[in-house]
């Protein structure tokens, strides 16, 4: 099994408030750009990393290189168009993973699981269960139903597909102007269907200032594990 790639690194960081892309916020001393994509180079079966971002020859994201399997690229308008385009970067694969730079704390448990249920079902995605009552409101703000959230789950990435099905919903994604808000959708959208493995509570995706507290705490709690 190949394993090729996509970091998505674009994204501006407005919600966070850090005055720069989010993928270059610091974490104790190190972008969570670097920590995002450490463990996939961990890992033996990647052969290729796109890692996506607003401009290629910002030194923050060239501090990514190094590794002969890493190149950057440039993102587009909208993370759809910026997977698309890391996509596209990619040589051949078995598998393709599409993750987001802003979740800092993948493991390789959580890959592994995300790429052996894609290579056997097609498209995986991990996913964690609502742990809050989810309303469904109307244009005026009434709720409109109170949805069953066991039937419900929180996606994460890394999401994992067999490279030509995932090829092949952005391609047909682009040629109807058909947009998602992740690629597991724009799979469901030509009638493939996702596994959802279990994901990790603390694979968090930090897009708040909130986020952060929460990062740091983790890291922090690793800290003092990791002493005693």
């Amino acid at each position: 099994m190949t394993i090729g790639v996509v970091l998505a690194a674009a994204g501006r960081g407005e919600r966070l408030g850090a005055g720069a892309p989010k993928a270059y916020f610091a974490l104790r001393g190190e972008m969570l750009l670097l920590r995002a994509l450490r463990p996939f180079l961990a890992h033996p079966a990647v052969t290729a990393v796109a890692v996506v971002v607003g401009d290629p020859s910002d030194a923050r994201a060239r501090a990514v290189l190094g590794d002969p399997r890493v190149q950057l690229v440039r993102g587009g308008a909208e993370r759809q168009d910026s997977v698309r385009a890391g996509i596209a970067a990619l040589g051949e694969a078995d598998l393709i993973l599409v993750h987001d730079a802003a979740r800092p704390f993948v493991t390789r448990a959580l890959i592994d699981a995300v790429a052996e249920a894609a290579l056997r079902h097609g498209a995986a995605v991990p996913a964690i269960p609502v742990p809050e009552t989810v309303k469904r409101v109307d244009g005026a703000g009434f709720v409109a139903a109170t949805e069953p959230r066991d039937r419900l789950r929180l996606a994460q990435t890394p999401q994992g597909f067999r490279a030509a099905l995932l090829r092949r919903a952005h391609a047909e994604a682009a040629a109807a102007g058909r947009r998602a808000t992740d690629d597991a959708a724009l799979v469901e959208l030509i009638g493939e269907r996702v596994l959802l493995v279990p994901g990790d509570p603390h694979n968090i995706k930090i897009t708040s200032p909130a986020d952060r507290t929460i990062a740091e705490a983790i890291l922090a709690a690793a800290t003092e594990a990791g002493r005693g």
